[in-house]
């Protein structure tokens, strides 16, 4: 499996994001999985990292249970959002 890059991973996101809409949120690992449907574990960190850089740029939030987080420091299971 060649490795997505940063591009790619973004484009990613960003399509899924905006399909399911304002307010709602997807996993990381949905990502992961339209990326590489076998391997998808194996992209799950570059996924994450992705998203908390995107956060960064203002592109979406990173949320865990309805509440923004920054997703560098939380703990457990992240979901992300448009911004």
């Amino acid at each position: 499996m060649t490795t997505p890059s940063p591009a790619e991973l973004r484009a990613v996101l960003l399509e899924l994001v905006r399909r399911r809409g304002p307010a709602k949120t997807v996993c990381p690992s949905e990502a992961a999985r339209a990326l590489s449907p076998d391997g998808w574990r194996d992209l799950m960190e570059d996924v994450r990292q992705e998203a908390y850089r995107m956060a960064d740029d203002g592109l979406v939030d990173i949320t865990q249970q309805g509440h923004v987080v920054d997703g560098r420091t939380a703990r457990g299971p992240i979901r992300v959002r448009l911004h």
